[in-house]
């Protein structure tokens, strides 16, 4: 059965920067490269706009843009925005219908904070990968990874996969 669920398998590959927000369906090709931005207003408090168009929105008055990815000390700043933010993007290159399977998201964190990353900012990339639908999560820290590298789930690149 395991060939049977390697074969319907989606995957999906996640770039996460405070500049940047890259998801790839890996299977497709098709990717959002968009700053990780969120327009957040109304009674009661909304989600109106992600990406390039939450500028826009945040123009308006009683709206606030918000980047959870933009922290002196973390990269994880409002899980909560962040959470909805990547299920946003990951939901428009994998589609939501009733049947579709969730993907493997494989999710890295670019940056080189001092000090290295810490074991609760890794915990929190993977929640988030679990909050935007992944059936599995995988953490990835080191050079860009190829569609075919993670497609096989050989991650023999310069980089580790972080447990």
């Amino acid at each position: 059965m395991k060939f049977i669920f390697d074969y319907f398998s989606r995957f999906v590959y996640v770039q996460i920067s405070p500049d940047r927000l890259m998801v790839r369906n890996v299977m497709t090709g098709e990717t959002i490269s968009e700053v990780p931005e969120m327009a957040i207003g109304g009674e009661p408090k909304a989600a109106l706009a992600f990406g390039s168009q939450a500028r826009l929105a945040a123009a308006r008055p009683g709206v606030t843009l918000v980047n959870p990815f933009a922290h002196p000390r973390t990269l994880v700043s409002d899980f909560t925005v962040a959470e909805l933010l990547l299920r946003y993007f990951v939901r428009r290159v994998v589609g939501h219908r009733l049947l579709t399977p969730s993907p493997v998201i494989v999710m890295h964190p670019l940056g080189d904070p001092e000090g290295g990353f810490t074991q609760i900012e890794f915990r929190a990339i993977r929640e988030l990968g679990l909050g935007a639908g992944a059936s599995q999560v995988v953490l990835w820290r080191g050079d860009n990874l190829t569609d075919e590298q993670i497609r096989s789930k050989k991650f023999d690149g310069n980089g580790e996969v972080i447990n």
